[in-house]
C-alpha cells in the first residue's frame, strides 16, 4: 500500500529538518527522505551545515583559535609558563573532537525527528508528476510516496572548477580542508569568500603559510567598504597572503604537492602548495531531483524557480535553501522551511529578505545587516553614518581584543536605521541586536536612548548609534559640514 503524507521533505538539511519538524508540530503528517551517510554508512541528517560546513568548521575555528592564544595571547593577562614551543596541536585530536561534535548533532536531529513524530526515509527522492515522490533506497529498491505537499530542500554542493579538479587529497575541497590530519607547510586557497577565509584562517593560526588567490580585484565585495578594507588588512597582518585579480589557469599535481598556475597585473605566475582548497562557492542540487513531466522549472542558473513565498509553478510544492534565489544561508532556509509550512497550514507568513544577517567567523568576526554605504549612495539615499572602535570599548580591552569597528548607517531624512556594519569581537551578536532593531524599523535615535548594560561589548553599537547624530560620549565626534 502506498505510504501518504500531508508534508513530504525531500533533504535533511537546516532548511529541510525544520521544516519537518514544524510541519509535525502543526499536526501534519510529515516524513523527510535524505541519502547522505557518514563515514560508517549511516545515515546522517542536518545537511551540509551539520556534517562538512557550519558546525564542523567552528569547530576547527575555535580550537585553532584557542591554540593561538595560547601561544601569543597570554602573557598579557600574567600568564606566565607558556612559550610557543611548549604549545603543541595535536590535528587528529582536533578533528575528532569536531567529529564528535557533529556526530551528537546529527543523532539530535533524528531524537527530535522521533519526538515530533516526523518519519524519517533514508534514499534519494525525486519528485514525480502528482506530487508523488519516488524514493531510491541505499539497496536499490524504489518505493513511491504521495504528498498533499512536497518541499525541495536539496541543498548545495561545491563549484568544481577544471583548472583545479578535486581529488580530496592534494587538492580538496571545502569538506576534505575539515580532514586534515596534519598542519600542511604551504597551503593554499582559491576563493577570498566566507569558506576560504574561514578555512584558510584556521590552517594558517596552526602553522600553515596560506595564500589566498582571489579572482576579482574587489575584496568581500559584498560587505561595507570600510570593513572590507578594515578585514584585509588585519587578516594580512595575522599572516594570510591575500592575491588579488589573480585567476587560476591551471595546476599540476606532482607526488605530495600541486604546482598552480594563475594570471595577475603582472601576467603569468606560478606557486607550489602541499595543499590546496578549492572553495569557490557553491551551486544548487538539482541532479535527478525532478522528473522531466514533474512541472517545477530551474532559472537560467539552475535554481528552482519559486516566488516570495518559496512556491514554485506547482500548487502544493515548494522549494527552500541553497536551491533557491538568495543568499546561500543555513539560517535562510531554516525561516524558509517555517514560512512555508506556515502557510501550508493557512497561516500567514514572510520573510523579510531584506534583514538576513551575513557572518563570517574569521576573528575578528565580520558580519552585517542591511544596505552598505556604498549601495545605499548608488541608489541616492542621503545618509547619516555612526561608527565607534572596539578599541575605546572598556570591555574588549579587558578581553585584549580590540580590533574593528560597528558602523550603523541611518537615513538623513528619517533617521531609520538602514545598515549594521560590525568587525570585531562578537560581531554577530551585535549585528543580530540591529536586525532585531531594524525588524521593528529603528531609528538610531530609539538605539541610543535605550539602556545598554555596563560593561558590554553591545555598548559599541550603542555608541555608534549616538554617533549617527553626532552624540556619541565615549569617542570624538565627525564635526558637521
Amino acid at each position: 500500500m502506498t505510504q501518504k503524507f500531508d508534508v513530504v521533505v525531500i533533504g535533511a538539511g537546516p532548511g529541510g529538518y525544520v521544516a519537518a519538524i514544524k510541519a509535525a508540530q502543526l499536526g501534519l503528517t510529515t516524513a523527510c527522505i535524505e541519502k547522505y551517510t557518514d563515514k560508517e554508512g549511516k545515515l546522517a541528517l542536518g545537511g551540509t551545515c551539520l556534517n562538512v560546513g557550519c558546525i564542523p568548521s567552528k569547530a576547527l575555528l575555535d580550537s585553532s583559535w584557542k591554540f593561538h592564544e595560547a601561544q601569543d595571547g597570554l602573557a598579557i593577562h600574567g600568564i606566565g609558563g607558556v612559550n610557543r614551543e611548549s604549545v603543541t596541536i595535536d590535528v587528529p585530536a582536533m578533528v575528532g573532537r569536531k567529529a564528535n561534535i557533529v556526530k551528537g548533532l546529527t543523532s539530535g536531529v533524528a531524537t527530535l525527528f522521533k519526538a515530533n513524530g516526523v518519519t524519517s526515509i533514508q534514499g534519494h527522492g525525486k519528485l514525480l508528476m502528482g506530487k508523488k515522490v519516488e524514493v531510491t533506497k541505499p539497496d536499490g529498491s524504489v518505493e513511491v510516496i504521495e504528498a498533499e505537499n512536497v518541499i525541495l530542500a536539496p541543498g548545495s554542493r561545491p563549484i568544481d572548477i577544471p583548472p583545479a579538479p578535486v581529488d580530496q587529497n592534494v587538492i580538496v575541497d571545502s569538506t576534505g580542508a575539515l580532514e586534515f590530519q596534519s598542519v600542511p607547510k604551504r597551503l593554499g586557497v582559491i576563493g577570498a569568500g566566507v569558506i576560504g577565509l574561514e578555512l584558510g584562517s584556521v590552517w594558517s593560526r596552526l602553522g600553515a603559510q596560506v595564500t589566498v588567490l582571489e579572482a576579482l580585484d574587489t575584496f568581500l565585495m559584498a560587505a561595507d567598504t570600510a570593513v572590507s578594507k578594515e578585514a584585509l588588512k588585519t587578516l594580512t597582518k595575522q599572516g594570510l597572503d591575500i592575491k588579488l585579480g589573480a585567476r587560476v589557469t591551471g595546476s599540476k599535481v606532482n607526488g605530495e604537492e600541486v604546482v598552480v598556475n594563475y594570471t595577475d597585473a603582472n601576467g603569468e605566475q606560478t606557486i607550489t602548495f602541499d595543499k590546496l582548497i578549492v572553495a569557490v562557492g557553491r551551486r544548487p542540487v538539482t541532479t535527478d531531483l525532478l522528473s522531466a513531466d514533474c512541472g517545477v522549472t530551474l532559472d537560467e542558473r539552475g535554481f528552482i524557480a519559486v516566488d516570495d513565498q518559496c512556491a514554485t509553478d506547482v500548487p502544493g510544492v515548494f522549494a527552500i535553501g541553497d536551491v533557491v534565489r538568495g543568499m546561500m544561508l543555513a539560517h535562510k532556509a531554516s525561516e524558509e522551511g517555517i514560512m512555508v509550512v506556515e502557510r501550508i497550514k493557512g497561516h500567514k507568513a514572510q520573510i523579510n529578505y531584506d534583514l538576513i544577517p551575513s557572518v563570517i567567523y574569521t576573528h575578528p568576526e565580520i558580519a552585517w545587516v542591511g544596505k552598505t554605504e556604498q549601495t545605499l549612495k548608488n541608489e541616492g539615499v542621503e545618509v547619516n553614518v555612526g561608527t565607534f572602535p572596539f578599541a575605546a570599548s572598556g570591555r574588549a580591552m579587558a578581553a585584549n581584543d580590540t580590533g574593528g569597528f560597528v558602523k550603523v548607517i541611518a537615513d538623513a531624512k528619517t533617521d531609520r536605521v538602514l545598515g549594521v556594519h560590525v568587525i570585531g569581537p562578537s560581531a554577530a551578536e551585535l549585528v543580530q541586536q540591529g536586525a532585531i532593531g531594524m525588524e521593528f524599523g529603528t531609528s538610531a535615535e530609539d538605539l541610543g536612548m535605550m539602556v545598554f548594560s555596563h560593561p558590554t561589548l553591545s555598548e559599541a553599537l550603542h555608541e555608534a548609534a549616538l554617533a549617527v547624530n553626532g552624540g556619541a560620549i565615549h569617542v570624538a565626534n565627525r564635526k558637521k559640514r
